[in-house]
């Protein structure tokens, strides 16, 4: 089936919700229109006039991209600025713009945690925690014969993580009493007569970003005409989301070795780093893109060394004083996302069975080189 610009938007926003973006992020639809038919999709890092022609060429009706290019409010639209000439052509062209930005950052499964993998980091967690996961809890009356159904579904729809531990519920066994009225067509049960049926009560959490897709399930599953089923907000805290990532290397190495890793498997043409070739490095920090603002958390979590882009003269003197050791493997590293956005697209219209193509982009917008 042909898909819009607004259905590969759902598909982003249910991978990597807009809610997990830092506050004032530029994210989301930022130019086009949503109704827009697509059949191919390029991914992208950056947007640039470069990639604009590939679009074009390629007849692709949406650029999805990491950074933002509409970051700082427009103040004029000159067509003879290299910018207006971007934007015209995109215009021109009918072809929609989407920024996934720092929620494709801190989701679980985003970028950091592509990162995190390469370098072959293990039992990591959130370097900078931004906020957790709000938690629910719904409480569903079931008829006694369909309760696995119902159970399996709410599991299946996200409900019940706790943990490492998947589709955890609570049951406990009743009677529900109803009379069906005049009009109502009821499972179990005549018009006009009280009925009393076993029930089974289902209790279950689930975060609330999940609440329509869980209802839905339970709904769908349900044999009942009218549900009965509360939701309760939760208290506790859910899981942590945030900034980069910090784990552990399988095995130790020295700073220098590491660091040659790093350009290798992040395919780069170089990095900076500060520190002593020789220091012992097991437990690291990574942090896509700009990670000047969070040497300090690095420090107090123990790391051995932060792997982050964009790092300031002084900002990379004071780490060293504080005993941390410095990779800097350039902002363009986070370009590891267009494959791993790729693959979270092509999983998603085979799974829809959507006629789109995702195709990853093959300009180098990194900007930098080395003489």
């Amino acid at each position: 089936m042909a898909v819009k610009v607004s259905t590969i938007i759902g598909w982003l926003e249910a991978f990597a919700p807009q809610d997990l973006a830092v506050d004032g992020d530029r994210i989301g639809l930022q130019i086009g229109s949503a109704q827009q038919t697509v059949d191919k999709v390029l991914i992208t890092l950056d947007v640039t006039r470069a990639v604009v022609q590939e679009a074009i060429q390629m007849g692709a009706k949406l650029i999805v991209a990491h950074h933002p290019p509409l970051y700082h409010p427009l103040r004029t639209l000159n067509t003879q600025t290299a910018q207006g000439e971007m934007i015209a052509n995109l215009i021109k062209h009918d072809i929609a713009v989407y920024a996934i930005h720092t929620n494709l950052d801190i989701v679980k499964g985003g970028l950091n945690d592509w990162l995190a993998e390469r370098l072959g980091l293990k039992n990591t967690e959130v370097l900078a925690v931004t906020q957790h996961e709000q938690l629910k809890k719904l409480a569903v009356f079931v008829p006694l014969d369909y309760e696995e159904k119902v159970r399996l579904a709410l599991g299946k729809a996200g409900a019940g993580h706790i943990g490492n531990y998947s589709y955890c519920t609570f049951r406990s066994v009743g009677t529900g009493t109803f009379k069906p009225e005049e009009g109502a067509n009821p499972f179990i049960g005549r018009q006009g007569e009280i009925e009393q049926v076993e029930e089974v009560k289902l209790e279950t959490i689930f975060p609330a970003h999940l609440e329509k897709q869980v209802l839905e399930a339970m709904l769908e599953a349900h044999p009942y005409e009218e549900v009965a089923y509360d939701i309760y907000p939760l208290e506790q805290k859910g899981a942590a989301y945030g900034l980069g990532r910090i784990g552990y290397l399988e095995q130790p190495m020295s700073l220098e070795e590491f660091a040659l890793k790093v350009k290798n498997v992040l395919e780069l043409p170089f990095c900076r780093v500060a520190g002593r070739r020789d220091a012992r490095i097991h437990k690291v920090a990574v942090m896509g893109g700009d990670g000047n603002k969070y040497v300090n958390q690095a420090i107090r979590k123990g790391a051995d060394v932060l792997v982050t882009g964009d790092l300031y003269y002084h900002t990379v003197l004071d780490a060293l004083e504080a005993g941390l050791n410095l990779i800097d493997p350039g902002h363009h590293a986070e370009k590891i996302m267009i494959k791993g956005l790729c693959r979270v697209l092509e999983e998603k219209a085979r799974e829809e069975k959507a006629e789109v193509e995702v195709i990853p982009s093959r300009i180098d917008t990194n900007p930098f080189y080395v003489l």
